[in-house]
């Protein structure tokens, strides 16, 4: 029997109890945090890296109301001279990866049964043994009443942590561990429904009490997506080290390395191809290359290159900032699009919901794992590229949303060009531009770049091209194929009344000014005329 496949599973101890899980191990993250010594560290990695895997199995590591020796038995951490600290020192752990909500009370219900499932366990731990009237303890029972009263404020929850470590560390003797997975999920919530001026310095009173000059901290570990910034409502939490993608610092411990993915497809009767590879593999941390593990567990369950990206309210962020970014960070996507990678002022320094310039932006898509730093240039500019197919077709959904475009609307009509299904493909041209002339200036640009968007997930299949000298002139858009059996594409916009006498001044003018040189075998040459709503074509397929 093949061990089963811990799709959707991130808790350590369920995917270990029985062994009936695969798992990779990761458990060397203990020993990096351990030695490290951060008072408080920020690991940041996008969604479905496998964050809250690992930070449960820190807490399984060091609670000290558990006997996890089980768990651990023959993974890496075992080996180390470290494993005798194992259930040795009281863990406080929260996810708040579910703590959103589309209002602040919203958010704060979720948030406050976050915090009470910790609280009602240290009250259980607790029992009978303390006195609740302790100075050290009785804020402790004051919050966990408020709680159970579902009378909870956000004043009442400022101090919530900060009042949670000090009493475990009364009652324990040792200072705690402080976990908190997603620790920014909360923040992205806010932002995303619109209520975040309204919680900025709840937040950074929420953190701050508890992670900067707490006597009764021992060490924190937190993860999300967003950096900590140094400045605004995170002034409080200057302290933290913070270990982003660029770092070599836990870079082997989220995500599947290429090892470790050939392992896992071989045994489930798979093999890491290039296939495979051009799918799901690109992001680099560190200096490791790394495959996103929810994409290859779920295409080791159902054996099918599909892209795994699910949504989520990083999601909706990028989606946002993309659409309301300024013209010149939309030209440098542009040329993001057309080549393998391109040079960009990056900042990882402070989140974009803080500071929303260019800078910060290029930092999101970084963080959240839609672009993949290639190599830093200097401290601040990065060479940034796409990482691979999959995250190809996310920003081509992106695309269609912002233009008012079906996704599968868009497939299509690709899928028709490229088969040279012409008249489909107009079909489909014509219900897309329908669709979206709200996005136009009645200029042919702004035709030429949103087909350009489209194409982003031909690359691969040919290479693209817009605006470089061939022939005798430059050429809008050209499709230049990859492989001999497939030809070529060369597309050319004109924009005006006479649609018509224009579909074919825009098909004479690839020809006229051989914008197809350097190219050999088959060219489909396609002229596109449009008046606003409406559009013609008139095509032509040539042997070079």
């Amino acid at each position: 029997m093949k061990k089963i496949l811990p799709i959707g599973k991130d808790d350590f101890r369920k995917i270990r109890d029985r062994n009936e899980y695969y798992y990779v191990d990761k458990s060397l993250l203990i020993k990096d945090f351990i030695e490290y010594k951060n008072k408080a560290a920020l690991i940041t990695r996008p969604q479905c890296f496998g964050k809250t895997l690992n930070m449960s199995m820190i807490r399984e590591f060091f609670d000290i109301t558990k006997d996890s020796k089980t768990l651990f038995k023959e993974l890496a951490i075992m080996d180390t001279e470290h494993a005798g600290l194992i259930n040795s020192r009281p863990v406080i752990y929260f996810t708040f990866k579910d703590c959103k909500g589309r209002n602040s009370e919203e958010l704060k219900s979720r948030l406050t049964n976050e915090l009470f499932k910790e609280y009602r366990r240290y009250s259980n731990i607790f029992g009978e043994a303390v006195d609740k009237k302790d100075l050290y303890y009785v804020d402790f029972y004051q919050i966990l009443q408020i709680m159970v009263d579902k009378t909870t404020t956000w004043i009442s929850l400022n101090s919530a942590i900060s009042h949670l470590l000090t009493a475990v560390a009364t009652f324990f003797g040792k200072n705690p561990i402080l976990l908190i997975d997603e620790y920014d999920q909360p923040i992205l919530s806010s932002y995303e429904n619109k209520y975040h001026m309204e919680l900025k310095d709840f937040f950074a009173v929420f953190y701050g009490s508890a992670l900067k000059g707490n006597e009764y901290l021992s060490q924190a570990l937190l993860t999300g997506i967003q950096r900590v910034a140094k400045e605004s409502i995170y002034s409080a939490l200057n302290n933290i080290s913070v270990y982003t993608v660029l770092d070599k610092a836990y870079s082997p411990y989220f995500g599947l390395n290429a090892e470790e993915t050939k392992n896992l497809l071989e045994y489930y009767g798979m093999q890491l191809n290039e296939d495979v590879k051009n799918q799901y593999d690109g992001y680099l941390f560190g200096s490791i290359h790394m495959y996103n593990p929810w994409s290859i567990l779920n295409y080791a369950d159902r054996k099918v290159l599909l892209p795994y990206w699910i949504n989520t309210s990083t999601n909706y962020l990028v989606k946002e900032s993309l659409n309301e970014a300024d013209v010149s960070f939309k030209k440098k996507f542009n040329q993001l699009i057309i080549n393998e990678s391109v040079n960009v002022s990056i900042s990882l320094e402070t989140s974009f919901i803080e500071l929303k310039n260019n800078s910060t932006l290029w930092g999101l898509l970084v963080n959240s794992g839609y672009i993949t730093i290639e190599e830093r240039i200097e401290s601040e500019y990065a060479k940034v590229r796409i990482p691979n197919n999959e995250v190809k077709s996310e920003f081509q959904r992106i695309v269609a949303e912002q233009a008012n475009i079906q996704n599968d609307d868009l497939k299509e009509m690709l899928n028709a060009l490229i088969h040279m299904e012409m008249e489909d493909f107009l079909s489909i041209y014509r219900k897309i531009v329908l669709s979206c002339t709200s996005c136009f200036d009645a200029k042919e640009n702004a035709y030429h770049m949103l087909f350009l968007g489209m194409c982003i997930t031909l690359k691969g299949i040919y290479k693209i091209t817009s605006n470089i000298e061939s022939g005798h002139g430059r050429s809008d858009i050209t499709m230049e194929s990859l492989s001999k059996d497939r030809f070529h594409v060369i597309i050319e916009f004109k924009q005006g009344e006479d649609i018509h006498k224009l579909k074919t001044e825009a098909l004479n003018q690839i020809m006229d000014n051989q914008y197809y040189a350097g190219l050999t075998g088959q060219v489909l040459l396609v002229g596109i005329a449009h008046n606003i709503k409406y559009c013609e074509i008139e095509y032509k397929m040539i042997q070079l």
